[in-house]
Protein backbone atom coordinates (compact mmCIF):
# COMPACT_ATOMS: atom_id res chain seq x y z
CA UNK A 1 0.00 0.00 0.00
CA UNK A 2 1.18 3.54 -0.89
CA UNK A 3 1.96 5.76 1.77
CA UNK A 4 2.09 9.03 -0.19
CA UNK A 5 -1.01 10.98 -0.05
CA UNK A 6 -0.81 11.50 -3.74
CA UNK A 7 -0.18 8.15 -4.38
CA UNK A 8 -3.27 7.17 -2.86
CA UNK A 9 -5.57 9.37 -3.83
CA UNK A 10 -4.27 8.13 -7.82
CA UNK A 11 -4.81 4.88 -6.34
CA UNK A 12 -8.59 5.51 -6.01
CA UNK A 13 -9.10 7.38 -9.06
CA UNK A 14 -7.41 4.47 -11.21
CA UNK A 15 -10.18 1.95 -9.68
CA UNK A 16 -12.72 4.22 -10.21
CA UNK A 17 -11.58 4.67 -13.87
CA UNK A 18 -11.08 0.70 -14.17
CA UNK A 19 -14.27 0.28 -13.15
CA UNK A 20 -15.82 2.39 -15.02
CA UNK A 21 -13.74 1.31 -18.56
CA UNK A 22 -14.81 -2.35 -17.43
CA UNK A 23 -18.09 -1.82 -17.69
CA UNK A 24 -18.22 0.25 -21.09
CA UNK A 25 -15.97 -3.14 -22.28
CA UNK A 26 -18.83 -4.84 -21.12
CA UNK A 27 -21.13 -3.28 -22.98
CA UNK A 28 -19.42 -3.76 -26.16
CA UNK A 29 -18.84 -7.25 -25.61
CA UNK A 30 -22.19 -7.52 -25.10
CA UNK A 31 -23.18 -5.22 -28.12
CA UNK A 32 -21.60 -7.38 -30.41
CA UNK A 33 -22.41 -11.05 -28.36
CA UNK A 34 -26.81 -9.86 -29.78
CA UNK A 35 -25.79 -9.08 -33.45
CA UNK A 36 -23.67 -12.37 -33.82
CA UNK A 37 -26.65 -14.50 -32.30
CA UNK A 38 -29.46 -12.72 -34.33
CA UNK A 39 -27.12 -13.23 -37.53
CA UNK A 40 -26.78 -17.04 -36.11
CA UNK A 41 -30.59 -17.23 -35.49
CA UNK A 42 -31.36 -15.99 -38.50
CA UNK A 43 -32.84 -12.71 -37.45
CA UNK A 44 -32.81 -9.13 -39.36
CA UNK A 45 -29.48 -7.66 -37.44
CA UNK A 46 -29.16 -4.06 -38.88
CA UNK A 47 -30.64 -2.27 -35.83
CA UNK A 48 -28.17 -4.28 -33.61
CA UNK A 49 -25.49 -3.78 -36.08
CA UNK A 50 -26.06 0.19 -35.39
CA UNK A 51 -26.19 -0.24 -31.86
CA UNK A 52 -22.84 -2.10 -31.54
CA UNK A 53 -21.41 0.29 -33.55
CA UNK A 54 -22.66 3.15 -31.63
CA UNK A 55 -21.36 1.60 -28.56
CA UNK A 56 -18.02 1.00 -29.98
CA UNK A 57 -17.79 4.31 -31.03
CA UNK A 58 -19.04 5.61 -27.48
CA UNK A 59 -15.97 3.70 -26.64
CA UNK A 60 -13.98 5.58 -28.13
CA UNK A 61 -14.50 9.34 -26.78
CA UNK A 62 -14.70 7.80 -23.56
CA UNK A 63 -11.14 7.08 -23.91
CA UNK A 64 -11.73 3.05 -23.71
CA UNK A 65 -10.77 1.86 -26.45
CA UNK A 66 -8.19 3.81 -29.46
CA UNK A 67 -9.43 4.75 -32.32
CA UNK A 68 -7.74 1.95 -34.71
CA UNK A 69 -8.96 -0.84 -32.14
CA UNK A 70 -12.37 0.78 -32.91
CA UNK A 71 -12.16 0.70 -36.42
CA UNK A 72 -10.45 -2.83 -36.32
CA UNK A 73 -13.63 -4.18 -33.96
CA UNK A 74 -16.23 -2.72 -36.82
CA UNK A 75 -14.88 -3.89 -39.64
CA UNK A 76 -14.29 -7.26 -37.95
CA UNK A 77 -17.66 -7.61 -37.20
CA UNK A 78 -18.86 -6.48 -40.25
CA UNK A 79 -17.56 -9.30 -41.72
CA UNK A 80 -18.23 -11.63 -39.64
CA UNK A 81 -21.90 -10.79 -40.57
CA UNK A 82 -21.31 -11.10 -44.12
CA UNK A 83 -20.41 -14.50 -44.02
CA UNK A 84 -22.53 -15.71 -41.49
CA UNK A 85 -25.61 -14.07 -43.70
CA UNK A 86 -24.26 -15.72 -47.01
CA UNK A 87 -24.03 -18.91 -45.42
Amino acid sequence: MANIKSQIKRNRQNEKRRLRNKSIRSEVKTAIKKVLAAAEAGEPTDELFRYAQKKIDKAVTKGVFKPNTAARKKSRLAARLRTLQSA
